[in-house]
């Protein structure tokens, strides 16, 4: 019997990863798939376009742009890190509102979604904590609001589980009851690489779809279904446990690499010439049936979401207030 390796696709939110795995596949640069790197201080900045729908169907993300932040030293709690990357954002952010249209009198709505009882994944709501809101000070005293002020609102709508509505169907009532120019969602995402898990930040202005990372299928908070532009905001803060396996068996083999390919064959058997599908599908089938394939997230994940969320809410409230800049964006998150 065929195995079916479609359901043991690895399973990942991240563009960077999705086009790492495309381009192995593909064997080369994938043609209609831009991308622009930048380093700087320990912050690796990746933007990607997604130019037609060859390369969509190739890569397995929809046509967009993607910003993704990478910055390992966000494990180690370093505050001045965690300013430098906040600022990195702003710019970043602030360019990406400018090449997708979105001007600095538009009207946005926050949505952090999540579950705030399950840590890992309350980023969302945390950032919704921190943010700028002014939506109800333009509706109530507008002559009262200093230039350098956007309307902003935020909700944080729970998750179905929680409420029994569709997040989609609460941020779909507000948008039309609201009005808002644009919507930005926050939501946590999973990684199929260890190191992004926690030190990752996307930004994609393809929307997002609620609980998709661990494999739930929930309807999306995107352009077409809201009737503005979604903007979708991410954080990798679990993977899963095949994943972390099928890692584990590729670091094995590059610490046994200098051994010789017959200690190497003798060790670890077959396993070193499996590819990565191969290997992650032979995993799954593994732990499945046993009900082991767990989703992981790190045991420091209190300080890490925390942290991240603080980094993600300063950046956001500067770059939508321009009155909001590095000597006064601390006093409005905590």
């Amino acid at each position: 019997m065929e195995l079916d390796l479609q359901k043991y696709n690895v399973r990942t939110d991240l563009a960077v990863e999705a086009k790492e795995m495309a381009e192995a596949s593909y064997g080369g640069p994938i043609p209609g798939l831009n991308e622009e790197v930048e380093e700087h201080n320990g912050i690796k900045v990746t933007r990607i376009d997604v130019t037609n729908e060859a390369a969509s169907q190739q890569i397995g993300r929809v046509q967009g742009h993607y910003i993704t932040l990478e910055v390992p030293g966000l494990r180690n709690q370093d505050t001045e890190l965690q300013e430098q990357v906040a600022r990195t954002f702003v710019k970043e952010f602030s360019g990406f509102l400018q090449k997708i249209g979105i001007t600095p009198e538009a009207r946005i709505l926050v949505v952090g979604l999540g579950n705030w009882n399950v840590t890992p994944d309350s980023l969302g709501p945390l950032v919704v904590e921190n943010i700028l809101v002014t939506r109800h000070y333009f509706e109530l005293a507008p002559d009262q609001v200093n230039d350098g002020y956007r309307e902003v609102s935020a909700v944080a709508p729970g998750v179905l589980g929680l409420t029994g509505i569709e997040s989609s169907d609460v941020v779909k009532g507000i948008v039309d009851r609201t009005k808002p120019d644009a919507v930005i969602a926050i939501d946590a995402l999973a990684s199929k690489s260890l190191e992004r898990v926690n030190t990752t930040i996307q930004v994609a202005d393809i929307g997002i779809h609620p609980g998709s990372g661990i494999g739930n299928k929930r309807r999306g908070l995107t352009k077409d279904i809201l009737g503005v532009p979604c903007i979708a905001i991410g954080v990798p803060t679990v993977c899963y446990a095949s994943t972390i396996v099928g890692s584990v068996i590729d670091m094995m083999k590059e610490h046994f690499s200098g051994s010789g390919a017959a200690q190497t064959k003798q060790i670890m058997g077959m396993l070193p010439d499996l590819g990565e599908q191969d290997r992650l599908a032979l995993v799954k089938e593994v732990l499945q049936p046993l009900g082991h394939d767990v989703v992981v997230t790190p045991k420091e994940i209190d300080e890490f979401i925390e942290d991240i969320a603080n980094v993600i809410a300063s950046g956001l409230n500067a770059a939508l207030h321009p009155a909001v800049n590095g000597d006064n964006v601390a006093a409005y998150t905590h």
